[in-house]
């Protein structure tokens, strides 16, 4: 069986369309992409972010692969008052994470983290847009 997975060159590519989103809206985050055990890959800081945004952006991609979902489904979760998605081990519920797929297959995730929680979705829509 050959299975798909989340190549360097790929992770860079996912990277590099976040960061074209983050710099056209002049956000400074931190971009991190995990492969399909939730190791890191692939990190970039931008100058000057917050440095507690690199382990939440890795915390984010991680949890999308683990629960194979965006965790905008944790935040909503929480939201709408189902808190035990706060107990969930490894769980962030907060918009920014998101797995990479490909033929269907979670190959990896991406998190970000640096602004708002809803311009971390966005930005992490136009990198899995890329991929």
């Amino acid at each position: 069986m050959n299975k798909p997975i989340l190549s360097l060159e790929d992770a860079k590519r996912v990277a590099a369309a976040a960061e074209a989103e983050a710099l056209s809206n002049e956000w400074k985050v931190v971009i991190a992409v995990v492969d399909d055990g939730g190791h890191l890959l692939y990190l970039q800081r931008s100058h000057d972010t917050q440095f507690g945004s690199v382990e939440t952006a890795i915390a984010k991609a991680h949890a999308s692969v683990a629960f194979q979902r965006p965790t905008k489904a944790s935040e909503d979760a929480v939201l709408s008052g189902r808190l035990i998605h706060l107990a969930l081990p490894g769980v962030i519920p907060a918009e920014g994470g998101v797995p990479l797929e490909r033929e269907g297959v979670v190959i990896g995730g991406l998190g970000i983290s640096g602004v708002r929680s809803f311009q971390d979705g966005q930005i992490a829509a136009a990198g899995v847009n890329a991929l």
